[in-house]
């Protein structure tokens, strides 16, 4: 997904709602249908928790931002540090393209993340992140990215949609789309260097539903292009990649 709908629109609540509650909690279950790596031309369904537990809209923990904390804020913007896990690539995932490549395990990162909101009458969030990934597919990732909500949207019905692009440097993208010479030995792709740059812009499309106050059914898609260096390599068969999400939760 879009690195933005993550925290799902939480920037505007400061700006919007009469009163922040002490304690904001939402758990669920969801599916998700995703490529099985990047660049894969094949896709694989996968489900688990859904967790966005807030206390005193300043600490977080939540499934996709992590566990952290808005260490700067106000009404329009705010600044946060997290702790996620990047979950790598198996080679498992699937044999047939990643045979000989190795696995690329899991590993924690920190993300520094900061969102401003340009005005109440113009609601358009502008957001930039940057993770250091530590071990794992390595490196620095960053992104930037503009979202706003969509017209017909309402406190029953929320929408947001909105543009990205990711960068990373060398390391990482040598990691996830390069071949390394001992690599290309034990498989059949040949030695090829990624290098630091634009690896992917894409756009985002989110909707939440209230069913009742507290039950709520959330729809995610997204859709990327892989591009530079990330998009040459040997390993991508499909540079166009899609996203679905669809879950369920109880907030309280």
């Amino acid at each position: 997904m879009q690195e933005w709908q993550y925290p799902g629109g939480i920037e505007l609540e400061r700006l919007f709602a009469h009163e922040i509650p002490e304690w904001d909690r939402i758990l669920g279950l969801a599916a998700s249908v995703q490529p099985i790596y990047s660049g894969s031309s094949r896709y694989r369904a996968s489900e688990g928790p859904v967790i966005n537990i807030r206390y005193k809209d300043r600490v977080f923990l939540a499934t996709g931002e992590g566990l952290g904390v808005d260490f700067l804020q106000g009404k329009q913007y705010r600044v946060s540090l997290s702790l996620g896990v990047d979950l790598g690539r198996r080679e498992e995932w699937d044999i047939g393209q990643l045979r000989g490549l190795g696995d690329i395990p899991r590993a924690p990162f920190l993300k520094l993340s900061s969102s401003y909101v340009i005005s109440k009458r113009l609601p358009i969030i502008l957001r930039g992140d940057i993770r250091k990934i530590a071990g794992g597919s390595a490196g620095l990732v960053g992104d930037l990215e503009v979202y706003t909500p969509l017209p017909g949207s309402s406190r029953r019905l929320v929408m947001f949609a909105g543009p990205s692009v990711t960068i990373a440097d060398r390391k990482h993208l040598q990691t996830g789309y390069g071949i390394s010479e001992l690599q290309s030995l034990n498989s059949d792709y040949p030695v090829y260097a990624a290098h630091g740059g634009l690896e992917a812009a894409g756009l985002g499309f989110s909707a939440t539903k209230f069913l009742t106050p507290h039950f709520l059914v959330n729809t995610d898609l997204s859709w990327k292009e892989l591009m530079g260096s990330a998009g040459s390599s040997p390993l991508v068969r499909r540079r166009a990649q899609a996203s679905f999400d669809l879950s369920t939760a109880y907030r309280w």
